[in-house]
């Protein structure tokens, strides 16, 4: 497995004498393989979701409050049809104001408060073929369908595929494809919170090509 733009191919040897031992010596072999093609992804909108000012007067004391869900396009274009898959990553990771590991952390205010929380969903992949969503929470191993309502873990991998031969889900090699990314999004209860100030909302995530 290959990750974009991290591909080379090498041997080296690595020789240690002692003054008083003939050749002992350790060789370490580096190796990994050359992708015949490149593939480049875009978000719209430049990646931004902007949900502008909020007044805290509108937050609930006890519970999130749920904002308006929004959502982004991701476009990847390859120069030729490559099997790929898409590794998000929270930016602002331990800043979630829920338990557990499958949502995204909108930053940290006033030193140690937690502002809220983001989800995110890969859905309607569109290509020159049908394609359904995939996950793996394993690194590749498997491919499992990944649900409209299913939230995309950070760490996990997700690529666009169908079921093979063998009835398994697995990715296809794609030239391009276009997907939806949503996002539900919460503020933390403001009981939980020091808004006397204006804050900003600070989530921020990367999406790592992997080329398989």
């Amino acid at each position: 497995m290959n990750k974009h733009l991290i591909a080379f191919g090498s041997a080296l040897l690595i020789t240690a004498s002692l003054p008083t031992f003939a050749d002992s010596r350790v060789e370490l072999t580096v190796t990994g393989k050359i992708t015949p093609s490149a593939c480049t992804p875009a978000l719209s909108g430049n990646g931004v979701v902007d949900f502008g000012k909020i007044s805290a007067k509108d937050l609930k004391p006890d519970r999130h409050t749920n904002l308006e869900n929004r959502a982004v396009q991701l476009i990847v274009t390859c120069e030729a049809s490559t099997r790929f898959a898409i590794k998000p990553r929270d930016n602002r990771s331990g800043s979630s104001s829920i338990p557990g590991n499958i949502s995204y952390g909108l930053g940290m205010i006033n030193g140690n408060e937690k502002l809220g929380r983001y989800f995110l969903n890969f859905i309607n992949p569109v290509s020159d073929i049908p394609l359904t969503a995939l996950y793996s929470a394993n690194n590749g191993a498997t491919w499992g369908e990944h649900l409209d309502g299913d939230a995309a873990i950070p760490g996990q991998l997700f690529a666009f595929g169908s079921r093979g031969d063998d009835w398994a889900w697995a990715p296809l090699p794609l030239q391009s494809v276009t997907v939806d990314i949503t996002l539900n999004t919460a503020i933390a209860p403001t009981n939980s919170l020091t808004l006397t100030d204006e804050v900003e909302k600070d989530g921020s995530a990367t999406l790592e090509m992997i080329y398989l």
